[in-house]
């Protein structure tokens, strides 16, 4: 079940933030291959633009990525009903996600609205004070921390479905480590500017599943933590 969002005038939107134009975003995906309703609901429901700088705010509503600063984006929103779409659709519905990556939170949002309870690692402090502001504000309960995502958030594992929202060459073991039986962990994969989007399920004996599916362009993910 979609939870319900406490939105104000400001969330709503008007012009182009208005229901008609994230409506119009929902037909496009649905004609981009996006089926699950659970997610076209969500997509449509949560306030894309609040997560976006004011003077890109108007843009919010175009299948785009667009810049958050520090050198990183919001996805397009293709991409995270995509993404979204591989976690839900499991032999169980996952209750517990990890998101490597919080940015501007979006994502999580995203992962909330669906009742899921959402875990959000951020290397970087403003980005993930932000984020933090508007999760609150739209009244999601999402735990996060300012950590190095790479290594997961081993306190609260095992996850039911890991999302990575940035580019790697390889998975992380420290991740498949923290995928519980059953989990489906969604990243994307490979050496170059454009990866991969890679979908690996953990069996019931324990043993992983993988399968390649479309190509994505996500920022890489990197080490350490920023506090800036």
């Amino acid at each position: 079940m979609i939870a319900r969002l406490r939105l104000d005038p400001g969330t709503t939107g008007i012009g182009m933030t208005s229901q008609r134009v994230r409506d119009r975003l929902i037909e496009r995906l649905r004609e981009q291959g996006i089926r699950d309703e659970r997610v076209l609901a969500a997509i449509r429901n949560v306030p894309r633009h609040v997560f976006m700088d004011e003077a890109l705010a108007q843009r919010a509503y175009e299948d785009s990525a667009f810049p958050i600063g520090h050198g990183q984006t919001i996805s397009q929103p293709w991409v995270v009903a995509r993404m979204t779409e591989l976690v839900l659709d499991a032999p169980r519905l996952p209750q517990k996600v990890l998101e490597v990556g919080t940015g501007s939170g979006y994502q999580a949002a995203i992962l909330a609205s669906l009742g899921l309870q959402v875990h959000t690692v951020e290397r970087i402090g403003a980005l993930l004070r932000g984020a933090r502001k508007v999760l609150r504000g739209l009244g999601y309960n999402v735990r996060s921390k300012h950590d190095d995502g790479r290594a997961g958030w081993a306190e609260h594992a095992p996850f039911d479905a890991i999302v990575v929202t940035a580019g790697a060459a390889a998975l992380e073991p420290a991740l498949l480590d923290q995928l519980a039986i059953g989990g489906t962990l969604v990243a994307p994969v490979g050496a170059g500017t454009t990866q991969t989007l890679l979908r690996v399920r953990r069996e019931d004996d324990g043993q992983l599943q993988q399968d390649m599916l479309e190509p994505v362009v996500f920022v890489p993910l990197l080490a350490g933590v920023v506090d800036g």
